[in-house]
């Protein structure tokens, strides 16, 4: 290599940004069974890192699942809950989510906190988190953000923080959600999606189906009034002095959310 005149390419610097190792409550996977029927349903949140000339900065993201259109996000230089939150408020903000819509992240600090809970909780959206080491319950996401680096961040050189923002700005509401074709979404762009879901009456967070019981096929269909969520009943176990040849029932349920991880 040395003779040739050839270096060799190090591997930048992995900074980890999901801090799961704490003592908040965890929350019930309920996106994987998720099929999505319009927008609002399904909420879905990351953060990734952009390395910038002299130091790390981090961006929280919030993708709407079905359109796969960016709906809130927030840059900053730190990793302290209040990066995810306010990406959460602005996304509430412009999109005004009726309660049941279901709010997915990773396993993250950020995303367990108690001020961040607070705020799904005020405003009826139901938390779901990942589960461990599985990158493919927030797989949209996941795309975006290669999308993000691969045609913005490793395209261009930044100043400062203030230059990154303004150039993220421009790639996300009058780049990506405008104009960038999904071949998911029938090559179109996620505003165009959106607004012939509109036209077709889809645009709306109710109808969700939620797979309780993959094994056997069944489905159940959400109905989200806005009053609310709640857990399915859980199927009748069979007494010890019962026939034993008899199995139990388990049927399709009507509600908001899918049941707990128990039932499959």
């Amino acid at each position: 290599m040395r003779e040739d005149n050839l270096l060799a390419m190090q591997p930048k610097h992995f900074v980890r940004t999901t801090d799961s190792n704490h003592a908040v409550d965890i929350y019930l996977n309920l996106a994987r069974r998720m099929t999505l029927t319009g927008i609002d349903q399904l909420w879905i949140a990351d953060i990734t890192y952009i390395r910038l000339k002299a130091e790390f900065v981090y961006l929280a993201l919030i993708l709407d699942g079905f359109s796969r259109k960016v709906v809130g996000w927030k840059l900053d230089r730190t990793l302290a809950s209040r990066l995810a939150t306010e990406a959460l408020e602005m996304a509430i903000e412009i999109r005004k989510p009726l309660p049941g819509l279901v709010h997915h992240s990773d396993r993250g600090i950020q995303y367990a906190s108690g001020e961040y809970i607070a705020i799904l909780k005020k405003h009826g959206i139901v938390p779901s988190m990942s589960r461990p080491a599985n990158p493919y319950d927030n797989a949209s996401c996941e795309s975006f953000i290669k999308t993000l680096k691969r045609e913005e961040i490793y395209a261009n050189e930044y100043d400062d923080l203030e230059h990154l923002r303004s150039n993220i700005e421009e790639f996300i509401e009058r780049y990506y959600n405008q104009k960038r074709l999904h071949s998911a979404l029938g090559y179109r762009s996620p505003d165009e999606f959106e607004e012939q879901a509109r036209q077709e009456g889809k645009a709306t967070t109710l109808g969700a189906t939620v797979r309780f019981f993959p094994e056997s096929g069944q489905k159940s269909s959400t109905e989200i009034t806005g009053e609310g969520t709640q857990p399915p009943s859980l199927p009748q176990i069979p007494s010890l002095l019962e026939n034993q040849r008899d199995e139990p029932s388990v049927g399709a349920v009507s509600i908001g959310v899918e049941g707990p991880d128990c039932l499959t």
